[in-house]
């Protein structure tokens, strides 16, 4: 099983959006995929229970899961630090860490940035970081301020995701980008390649 969590410490970052596209994408494209949903609103499991019988299988994690998903997706809680980032992080082969554009969430993100890069596991190459910028609008001051300050982190930038109702009309369905035809969402996926390729490495390996 591989484990892909999707971590941030400051709430309102972009998390469970991500997350649950990112568990579509796998489900997509006929990997066993499963949630783990640890944070407190539960929004993630609100919205596989959303989900139709007719899309990609999504199942709850649980450790009763049988069989063993291919992915394990998690979707972790707002002020994850400390111990119980450490064993998020014992888990984890991906991490994915979204960053929206306002001065709050670059400063939270900068201190958990540097914390990730201490933790064992990360420095000896065995779980891999990447950061993701969300609800991008790259005409405004804050769009070009986080695409400085990524550029900055000495990380992988997987995407600039771009804020769109097809998001928004995707939750209220219990949808992903990837259970929409192409056409409703292309200009939203293109902005999905190198973080798809990224995670394609690992499931290659």
């Amino acid at each position: 099983m591989k484990t892909l969590l999707v971590a941030n410490p400051k709430g309102g970052s972009g998390k469970t959006t991500l997350a649950t596209n990112l568990a579509g994408y796998f489900s997509s494209q006929g990997l066993r995929t499963a949630i783990l949903d640890m944070d407190r609103q539960q929004s993630a499991t609100g919205w596989l229970n959303l989900r139709e019988d007719a899309l990609p299988v999504i199942t709850e994690f649980s450790k009763q899961t049988t069989p063993a998903p291919d992915w394990l997706v998690i979707d972790s809680p707002a002020g994850l630090h400390g111990k119980m980032l450490e064993r998020a992080l014992k888990l984890a082969t991906r991490v994915v860490v979204p960053i929206s554009p306002s001065l709050f969430d670059m400063n939270a993100s900068a201190e958990f940035l540097a914390a990730l890069k201490t933790e064992r596991d990360i420095r000896k190459g065995k779980t891999f970081v990447g950061v993701v910028g969300t609800r991008i609008d790259p005409r405004t001051r804050m769009g070009l301020t986080l695409q400085e300050f990524l550029s900055t982190q000495d990380l992988p930038v997987l995407a600039y995701l771009r804020y769109a109702q097809s998001y928004v009309n995707a939750a209220f369905e219990g949808k992903s980008l990837f259970d929409f035809p192409p056409h409703l969402a292309s200009r939203e996926l293109e902005q999905w390649d190198y973080l798809i390729n990224w995670l394609n490495q690992e499931i290659a390996a």
